[in-house]
């Protein structure tokens, strides 16, 4: 079991909100300084191609005025990979993007996408960036995680979150066993997409992920409770779990 379960924040919908109106409010970088101060691990931001929630410009002040390790999310094209290579943030994770989908549905097929993804990889890996790849917690992906050298994968626990019964303790289990996969092979494990209060005690319970990457659920209580008490919660409960 890891000492403490790391909680990265990812501040992308404090932009969304941002940029239905425009201008410069709510500004996501405040968030990242609220949820640093109430006990976040890390920052996540994905920088999408469409720019539709974070932009170069809150990337470059995260950079600047954040102490805590960012986590870039991003796809795997060459833009984003510049944007990595001239920024050097903490982590970059690997994550599949579709311009027509609302947030990211489902994980990165590392499998299939092997030869695209390879030189990707080693050029982060080279520049000193942690990668991360966002699979579905499979053999397959995790066999090509594992050919891929990466040291981290984040797993797509979205059809847990989704599930109810026993169908969520049969995917539970699926999340579980690759974790102990993936740790057992020199990978450390991350796990994110779609946790709440209600859902997250079982997920961190599993002794050996080391990090959950959570956002829409917790920038979405923050309007109830605001971000310092969402945050917060969310610790106590990680924290719990162990």
């Amino acid at each position: 079991m890891t000492d403490r379960l790391r909680l990265g924040v990812n501040i992308d919908h404090v932009a969304t909100i941002r940029n239905a109106r425009g201008g410069d409010l709510p500004d996501p970088v405040r968030a990242a300084h609220i949820a640093a101060a109430a006990g976040a691990d890390g920052i996540t931001a994905h920088l999408r191609e469409d720019r539709r929630h974070i932009t170069d410009g809150d990337i470059e002040r995260l950079m600047a005025e954040i102490d805590l390790p960012l986590n870039l999310e991003m796809a795997a094209t060459d833009e984003m990979l510049a944007i990595a290579l001239a920024h050097r943030p903490h982590a970059a994770c690997i994550v599949p993007e579709r311009r027509e989908e609302r947030t990211t549905e489902g994980g990165l097929d590392a499998a299939g996408q092997y030869d695209h993804l390879a030189p990707f990889v080693a050029k982060l890996r080279d520049a000193g960036i942690q990668v991360s790849l966002f699979i579905e917690p499979s053999l397959r992906q995790i066999d090509a995680a594992i050919r891929l050298q990466a040291p981290v994968v984040e797993f797509h626990v979205g059809r847990y979150a989704e599930l109810e019964g026993e169908a969520q303790a049969v995917e539970l289990r699926r999340v579980t066993d690759a974790v102990a996969l993936a740790t057992k092979n020199g990978i450390e494990p991350h796990a994110g997409h779609g946790l709440t209060f209600d859902n997250v005690v079982p997920v961190a319970a599993i002794p050996q992920l080391a990090e959950l990457n959570i956002g829409h659920f917790l920038i979405g209580e923050a309007i109830f409770t605001g971000l310092d008490a969402s945050v917060r919660h969310m610790r106590e409960l990680m924290d719990g779990a162990r």
